[in-house]
């Protein structure tokens, strides 16, 4: 009697646990629908308007490349190498002084970046706007998208998303040159230069010394966010002095004013965007020709610029 009471519990268990298998195995997105078409239609978009100087790619192979990476393997088993033919297939010169680094403000670098207009960021590189804001992962043994749930980096590092963007990331360092720009957020939780991190750990153990002269920061501060981190204190006199030891020539400025004026957009009225401000920008290292005569003349010649090239642009 009690032995064929104890079987059907055993297989009510079993059927429990298939069930958690095949539905909110994990705890992240699953696959953003229609991502073929979508990634697809990206690259065509990067090679045809945002950047045709990168020429001809074959969008259909470097979708088949992609998904090589990660389809009929264990979604935690993804490696950055998984990637390396879809980067061989999409990678491209970036300009020099032209790269631009960031940590906690992604929204902010993507405008500020202009698509490449202005600065080229990672996700304005064709790799990387392949995958910006998109969500993927397969299924061990299966040659299908998991469209329900994907593991997210708490529950394994080493998942199909984070695996691709530190493989971009590695490349993107690898392939900067000249001047290069760092964007930190001066009012980030945790702080403006977060160790462990994708610029701590995969990008600057990637650059390549000979290739660059110089390494700008910029740390701003969030319009309606606290002055938490400044250049030469914190986590940002961590970084600084981690690429000075380097044998790097580091500048830092703190509310960058072209940046401010991105931002102050969309707070027109907040004290921080008044251009009656008698403080400029404070800046550690060598100090740019045009600080000299008077503040409020240069922050009106300024502005009028940046109205100018935002109409050029847009």
């Amino acid at each position: 009697m009690m032995k064929s009471f104890f079987l059907p519990l055993s297989l009510i268990s079993v059927l429990n646990s298939f069930s958690e298998v095949q539905g909110g195995k994990w705890k992240g997105e699953g696959t953003t629908q229609n991502l073929e078409s979508i990634v697809i239609g990206r690259c065509y978009e990067y090679i045809r308007i945002v950047n045709p100087s990168v020429g001809e790619k074959n969008c259909s192979e470097m979708w088949e490349a992609f998904k090589s990476a990660f389809i009929n393997k264990d979604p935690c088993s993804i490696v950055p190498k998984d990637y390396e033919l879809f980067i061989n297939l999409s990678s491209h010169p970036i300009p020099p002084n032209k790269s631009l680094f960031w940590e906690n403000n992604q929204l902010l670098v993507n405008s500020f970046a202009g698509r490449g207009r202005r600065y080229m960021s990672l996700a304005d590189t064709l790799f990387g706007f392949f995958g910006d804001f998109l969500n993927w992962c397969g299924q061990a043994n299966s040659t299908g998208l998991d469209y329900e749930s994907c593991p997210t980096t708490q529950e394994c590092a080493d998942n199909a998303v984070e695996s691709f963007w530190r493989m971009a990331s590695i490349t993107y360092a690898q392939h900067s040159s000249g001047v290069i720009h760092i964007l930190l957020n001066g009012s980030a939780v945790g702080g403006a230069y977060p160790v462990p991190g994708f610029f701590a750990d995969f990008e600057i153990p990637h650059f390549r010394k000979d290739k660059i002269s110089q390494i700008v920061i910029w740390v701003v501060d969030d319009i309606k966010g606290p002055d938490t981190e400044s250049c030469g204190t914190h986590s940002v006199k961590t970084l600084e002095n981690k690429l000075e030891n380097l044998g790097y020539n580091v500048t830092c400025t703190d509310n960058y004013k072209s940046v401010m004026f991105l931002l102050c957009v969309d707070y027109p009225d907040h004290p921080k965007c008044t251009l009656s401000s008698s403080a400029p920008a404070a800046q550690r290292g060598p100090v740019s020709s045009d600080r000299g005569g008077s503040w409020n003349k240069l922050m009106f010649v300024s502005f009028v610029g940046f109205l100018f090239r935002f109409a050029l642009v847009y």
